[in-house]
């Protein structure tokens, strides 16, 4: 299959490894070319190209293999592979790199949540270490006195920004941003559906239907179109006879040439782009990384001011079963009619513990109690002891009336004087997706 590679990637990385094999006089080459861009751009396929193309030997490293329970592990890894590309020009006479994908994930940081460990202060260091002496690169525990072939060091990466800044600046590394422009989408988009006998004009269709698509966005549409034909496969073997009839099998099956009409292509990247939305719209992750880097909850996105975000303000998660009780109290609550206003409170049962708190609660918390119903949302509280506190065990209280806010204020205070020896926080709950809006501690026992 033919692959289309960019004359611009051909360009900038031809040239950074040529220049690193020759000696110009007085000339400070950097060491290391980083290669940055979008996520699925080909940044890796197009290194790949160009190693093929140069007839370059390549040792390669993983992002992954820059992180070891046992500290100075990845650091000892980079300077042994790249003594043995070294090795590789000595003994077979021709140019090699040493390249690492993925180095941002490997070796940066990305905002306050990421570990930086020893390991990545060690890589970090190494890095600008063999960039300023590429010819002398000792192992640990042992010195060569002969100098060895200085290797240019490719790296990729999303963000090059998360690295350590003294290994990125200009006399260490030089930079290559890779956007493919729409000449290069059409070409490795043409090279991605060669095989399948696309038009000239149904790949410009393609590549212009989606625009803001990553590279790899066109091959999983190419994948996607097979999809058919394997689930028919399946259910005219059936399930219990897949695994006999693809695995150590003299005959494979095979399938005939599927559908590659430009309106199918569009159809399922349409659902393609439909799946990333509804990544995009949940944004879970966002919600609870937040939460962490602030150390306690944070006001949510989509709530008033006093609304606070789930987790609970000591970073943790309750469990499912409380979570289970407050939607069983929300249903509850929904199924008893409401009480009339001009009708009286229902009758005070004595506590088994005296207040220890004042009979009318703070204004702001009034206000707290003002701003969430008018919103919707539903009011609950948990309480825990003194000692199931420190392990975040809270069991869940009675949902409070929802009707009005005095109501609601009044079944609080006899909630706070029932559990007046242990710590009580107030929930706020949306009744349609079932999730918490707020979650605050409003009582602390001995305060």
């Amino acid at each position: 299959m033919a692959y289309y590679l960019s004359p611009r990637f051909l360009d900038k990385l031809a040239v950074h490894i040529t220049k690193n094999y020759l000696k110009l006089p007085q000339v400070k080459i950097p060491l290391i070319l980083g290669v940055h861009g979008r996520k699925g751009e080909g940044k890796t396929f197009q290194c790949e190209l160009v190693y093929e193309r140069m007839g370059i030997e390549v040792v390669h490293i993983s992002g992954g293999e820059l992180e070891s329970p046992d500290a100075g592990d990845p650091a000892r890894l980079i300077r042994l592979r790249y003594r043995e590309a070294a090795e590789l020009v000595r003994v077979r006479g021709k140019m090699a790199v040493l390249m690492i994908n993925d180095i941002d994930a490997g070796a940066g940081r990305f905002d306050a949540l990421t570990q930086y460990t020893v390991n990545t202060q060690l890589v970090n260091n190494t890095l600008m270490n063999i960039a300023d002496n590429p010819t002398n690169v000792q192992l640990p525990g042992s010195y060569d006195e002969n100098k060895i072939q200085r290797v240019p060091i490719i790296l990729t990466g999303n963000d090059l920004s998360t690295l350590y800044a003294p290994l990125i600046r200009d006399g260490r590394m030089e930079k290559f941003y890779w956007e493919p422009d729409r000449s290069d989408r059409i070409g490795i988009v043409g090279g991605i559906f060669a095989p399948d006998g696309l038009s000239q004009s149904d790949i410009d269709a393609l590549v212009d239907t989606f625009p803001n698509q990553a590279i790899d966005f066109f091959g999983a549409v190419r994948a996607q179109i097979y999809n058919e034909q394997i689930r028919d496969f399946i259910y005219s073997v059936g399930l219990e006879n897949v695994s006999r009839s693809v695995v150590n099998t003299t005959t494979p099956p095979s399938f005939r040439k599927p559908d590659f009409r430009l309106a199918h292509l569009i159809e399922v990247g349409d659902r393609l782009v439909g799946e990333q939305r509804r990544v995009n719209d949940m944004r879970l992750a966002n919600e609870y990384n937040r939460v962490l880097s602030q150390g306690g909850p944070s006001p949510s996105s989509d709530a008033g001011p006093f609304y606070r975000a789930y987790p609970t303000e000591n970073g943790h998660r309750p469990d499912d079963g409380n979570r289970l009780n407050d939607d069983q109290n929300l249903k509850s609550e929904s199924q008893t009619p409401p009480t009339p206003p001009s009708s009286p409170p229902p009758p005070t049962h004595p506590s088994t513990h005296p207040p220890s708190h004042p009979s009318t609660l703070p204004p702001e918390l009034h206000q707290q109690i003002n701003t969430i119903l008018s919103q919707g949302y539903r009011l609950g509280i948990e309480h825990v002891d003194r000692r199931r506190f420190q392990t975040n065990a809270w069991q869940s209280g009675p949902a409070l009336p929802s009707q009005n806010a005095a109501a609601a204020t009044a079944a609080l205070e006899r909630c706070l004087g029932d559990y007046a020896q242990d710590y009580v926080r107030l929930i706020g709950i949306d009744p349609n997706t079932k999730q918490r809006v707020m979650e605050q501690i409003i009582q602390r026992p001995g305060r």
